[in-house]
Parts: C-alpha cells; structure tokens; sequence
C-alpha cells in the first residue's frame, strides 16, 4: 500500500512537473524577441502595386483672401546618413533609456544624438548638415528581407527586426510654410515626431501619416508597402505637425504640443503655425524583393507604423532666416 502511495505521489510530481515547465517555456517564448523576419509578418496584404493605388489630387490653390500665406521653403543639405549614425534609442520618446526603442533609427544632423543626450550636448555637436543645423532627425530603417544583416547595427535590435539595413538614396529635409498665414519660429529644442509607431494594434488611424510610394508615380501615395516598376525608387514622405500651442517643447504622449493644420491649412485654436517639417527618404530596391521598416514585434512590421522624430537645435539666428524664407515666399538652401 505503501509502494502504491509512492508511486502515485510520483506520477502527481511528474505531471505538475511537465505542466509546470511547459508554462515557464510557453512565457519565455512569448516575451523573448524574435529572431528572424519570417516571425511576425509583414503580411502578403501589407504590399500594393503602385499603379493600383489611385492619384492624389492635387492641392487647390489658396484663395486671394490668403494674402498672408507662407508660400516659401527651405531645404537643409544634411547628407543622407553617409557617417553610419544607427541606434536603437529615442531620445524624444524614451529619453535616458538606452535601447527603448526596440528598434533601430537611422540618424541625420546632430553626430551625436543617442539616449543619453540633452539640450546642451545637442547644441555641442558635430553635425552632418551644411551650414551647422545641430537640429537631429531620425527615423525606422528599412530592411531587405532576402539578405541577412551581417553588422553589429543590423542585428543589436531584435525583437523580429532581421535582415539588411538599406541605405538611403536620398535624403531631401525640407521646411514649409502654411498655405493661409505667416509662421513664427520653433523654440530651441522643440521636440516632434510624426506617424504611429503602434498604428497596428491602434484603436484607429487617427495618428498614421505614413505616405509611401514610387519614385516615378509623384502623384500617389499609400499607407502600404509600394512595389514599384524595375529602376523606381521606393519612397517614404515623413510630413511634421506645424501648429504649436506657444508654450512647451515637449508634451503629453509627445503630440500635445505641436498638432497638424486642419485639411485648409488653419492651426486648431490656441495654437500657432511653425515651419512644416518634410523629411523625404528615396530607396534603390531591386523589383520584387520584399522590405519591411523596424517596429515593436507586435506591430509585425506593418508600413502603416512608420514614423519620425526630430529635435530643433537650430540657432534663434538661423531659424530667423528659416521663417524670413518662409514668410517672403523665397526658395532657400540652408
């Protein structure tokens, strides 16, 4: 009888046991990051033809009443990231937390920008822009998923995020004025960001900007992954809010600060136009293979998560000379 106690004492561990170690592998399995792009999309309904994607009218022009317009714009040489600057930090969302963004950035501007920089070290730099912009702008790279990453940036990110950095063909920062009033400068060290990182698993699509396309179809624009024609380029416009409540450089949920213009180009109440921010971004993709952007593995990658940041670290001196650009309806290179 004994014996028989014994065994089924046994035989209740072993189960327990097996269930047990069962549950600690299933929760390993579901926090630790993924390892390859096949884990966690992007899905085959992710990418479009581009000539199925319809034209996008073209803007109406303002009406005469809108004498005060900003019709200029400026553009910033600042290269197209030829220092190698990557990282997986994010210094407007998850500043002071190295690798927070789980996921890695591609960097140009201010030489030095990671986790750990503040305003100070910002206006210390080296910069990669003509003229001494120290201002930094940064973005998701964009992967090949036929080719392994090799190099240490290529594969510090994790969490699903595998295969070859591609390097930007083109790099174009631009700043625009409003269609319908004078702008006034950002403050120093605004920061700003664009798009939703999230916009996979988001209640709504309240906050995805993302605007991809081919190089040769200007005239459309789509919220997938574009597969263009043999010698395109692929391309991602990155489109800043302009209207500034004229108190804060940083904000609740980073938004509350800086917002975007009405579909008129007027600024919501109790808020102020500022230069518009444009980054746009060109990539040379052999015809047919598949790209994803970084993201957190629950987003799987999806084109509608893509998303920017920036910090302004321009001086007051050189931001005058940006809304002087703007507000007189000159073309610039800064």
């Amino acid at each position: 009888m004994g014996k028989e106690r014994r065994l089924l004492t046994l035989v209740i561990c072993l189960v327990l046991g097996a269930g047990l170690t069962a549950a600690v592998l299933g929760a390993s399995r579901a926090t630790a990051p993924h390892t390859g792009s096949a884990a966690g999309g992007p899905a085959p309904s992710d990418y479009v033809d581009i000539r199925d994607v319809p034209r996008v009218p073209a803007p109406a022009r303002a009406p005469a009443a809108w004498a005060d317009s900003s019709p200029g714009s400026v553009v910033v040489e600042c290269g197209r990231n030829e220092q190698g600057h990557y990282n997986e930090d994010n210094l407007v969302v998850s500043p002071g937390l190295r690798s927070g963004a789980h996921h890695t950035h591609a960097y140009v501007g201010n030489l030095s920008t990671d986790a750990m920089s503040t305003d100070a070290s910002l206006d210390a730099a080296a910069t990669s822009c003509a003229g001494g912009d120290r201002s930094t702008y940064y973005w998701p790279v964009l992967r090949r998923l036929d080719r392994p990453g090799t190099r240490p940036h290529e594969r510090a990110a994790g969490h699903g995020n595998a295969g070859a950095i591609l390097p930007e063909a083109s790099v174009l920062v631009e700043f625009r004025g409003s269609p319908v009033s004078k702008v006034v400068a950002m403050p120093r060290f605004l920061r700003g960001m664009t798009g939703d990182a999230v916009a996979h698993t988001a209640d709504s699509d309240a906050d995805v900007r993302a605007r991809w396309g081919c190089s040769s179809f200007p005239d459309r624009s789509t919220t997938r992954y574009p597969r263009c024609p043999e010698g395109d380029r692929v391309t991602r416009t990155l489109i800043f809010p302009s209207c500034w409540n004229g108190l804060d450089t940083a904000g609740a949920g980073h938004r509350s600060h800086l917002r975007f213009p009405a579909a008129n180009g007027v600024c919501p109440a109790n808020t102020f136009p500022v230069p518009e921010l444009r980054v746009s971004l060109a990539y040379e993709v052999p015809a047919g293979v598949p790209v994803a952007i970084d993201s957190f593995p629950e987003q799987r990658h999806s084109p509608k998560t893509d998303h920017a940041m920036f910090v302004n670290a321009m001086t007051e001196r050189r931001m005058a000379a940006v809304v002087g650009c703007l507000n007189e309806g000159r073309a610039c290179r800064n």
